[in-house]
């Protein structure tokens, strides 16, 4: 039976997942005169430095512009990678074979640093592992990602395989890809119930959360820095940056090093048990392997599918997002022809210009951002190595920390050139698919 229309009547341009924990004002404390340290945003990457700081001692204040959690750190897909789209990469002739084969390590260790740290702050978030698959979009993909799959595996420490096109329905239900890959080493969770119980631990270690307070800019002083802010000044010693997606003028040197991408995401009605399971056999994260990709999920409890992925540029009206990607849905499920959408939202990713996290100091700034669209294991291990490295422990550096962090020439932080780059991988992509 055809259904009246793709939208439900309460239908929301809100992320699904504040329906369980949409982020809260807190109760904005009066702006500390002298701090140890101030980390400016209030994200995973934010409040996971903060949290380590707090628990060493240190007094330390979280600023952040909009709600705690407000941004990316609530609103994107809940799929926890690890290392795996690094491990995907090559490093080796950009940064030479032993800091490469680090950096892969370290980020592969990431889905089992934020495994352990949800269970020590008693972080109820639907954190389990579901494992992967990526979908080949075509035969030159699936070819890619066999070459790879001995290496993930050695490095995960876990199964990683292929299935040929005969074989993929037992993981998704649909014949649209050219076969792909499993990998076990991968999890999923609640990305907004998490980004509250990461908050929760930071203020119960003894961190402060300052939120509606937007940071205009950075004057540095003789024992450490003054932060401006819409409401006042702060003075702290170190300052720690973890903006990511949303990195303004404020921060100009970063801002020319991460380029702010918009990621949309969709979220269907309840669906039938039996559909739900014909579609997602094993309940696993799922992705292709377009340029201009897609991203997609069971929900938590399994009844809805959640589906992102890059229809535009920049944050467009909810609706016309919501039906570009329910199209892109629908040529993989035909059968979600009528399913109606609940909720429709946006936020930025960063991408940085070598593809790489970045960890480091600038001028006396601490910063760790750029995580390419996979940041929920990896931005929380970012705020936590910042941390470490503010609290200036004994700990073995970082991997990604000075790494050189690369710009591009004329580029101020506004991306005028992504139109055109997201034409060229649509092109590139239907050229693949063409000849596979």
């Amino acid at each position: 039976m055809s259904l009246p229309g793709p939208f439900t009547e309460d239908f929301k341009s809100t992320p699904y997942w504040w329906e369980a924990a949409e982020p809260t004002p807190v109760q904005a404390p009066d702006l500390p005169t002298n701090i140890d340290v101030a980390v400016v945003g209030g994200g995973y990457t934010g409040l996971s430095c903060a949290l380590e700081l707090a628990r060493q001692g240190v007094k330390v204040a979280v600023v952040e512009a909009e709600r705690i959690g407000f941004q990316a750190s609530s609103r994107n897909g809940g799929m926890v990678t690890g290392g795996l789209k690094l491990a995907q990469g090559a490093m080796s002739s950009q940064l030479g074979q032993d800091r490469a084969a680090a950096i892969l390590k370290e980020a592969i260790g990431t889905l089992d640093f934020i495994e352990m740290l949800i269970e020590r702050e008693g972080i109820a978030c639907h954190f389990r592992r579901t494992g992967r698959f990526t979908c080949a979009y075509s035969r030159r993909d699936y070819d890619a990602l066999a070459a790879r799959t001995d290496q993930i595996a050695e490095l995960t420490g876990g199964a990683a395989y292929m299935l040929p096109p005969s074989r993929q329905r037992e993981e998704i239900g649909s014949d649209h890809y050219r076969g792909g890959m499993v990998v076990k080493a991968s999890g999923a969770l609640h990305p907004s119930l998490y980004l509250r119980g990461l908050a929760t631990a930071a203020a119960r270690a003894g961190a402060t959360l300052i939120d509606g307070t937007r940071a205009t800019g950075f004057e540095r002083q003789a024992n450490g820095w003054r932060i401006k802010t819409e409401r006042g000044d702060i003075t702290a010693r170190d300052v720690m940056v973890g903006t990511n997606g949303y990195t303004g003028p404020a921060t100009p040197w970063l801002r020319r090093r991460v380029v702010p991408v918009a990621s949309f995401i969709i979220a269907t009605e309840e669906l039938p048990a039996d559909l739900t399971k014909r579609l997602v056999p094993n309940g696993r994260m799922l992705a292709d392997t377009r340029r201009v990709l897609s991203y997609f999920r069971l929900s938590p409890d399994g009844k809805r599918v959640l589906w992102g992925g890059r229809v535009g540029t920049s944050a467009m009206e909810a609706r016309k997002s919501a039906l570009r990607l329910r199209a892109m849905m629908c040529r993989v499920w035909p059968e979600l022809a009528d399913a109606r959408l609940t909720h429709s939202w946006n936020g930025n990713v960063a991408f940085t210009f070598d593809y790489l996290p970045h960890l480091g100091v600038h001028n006396g700034m601490h910063y760790a951002m750029g995580c390419q669209g996979n940041g929920v294991a990896m931005q929380t291990w970012l705020g936590y190595q910042a941390a470490l490295m503010i609290a200036g422990g004994k700990n073995a550096p970082s991997a990604f920390s000075g790494l050189p962090f690369p710009t591009k020439p004329l580029y101020n932080g506004a991306p005028w050139f992504l139109p055109a780059v997201l034409a060229w991988y649509k092109l590139r992509d239907s050229i693949d698919r063409l000849s596979s």
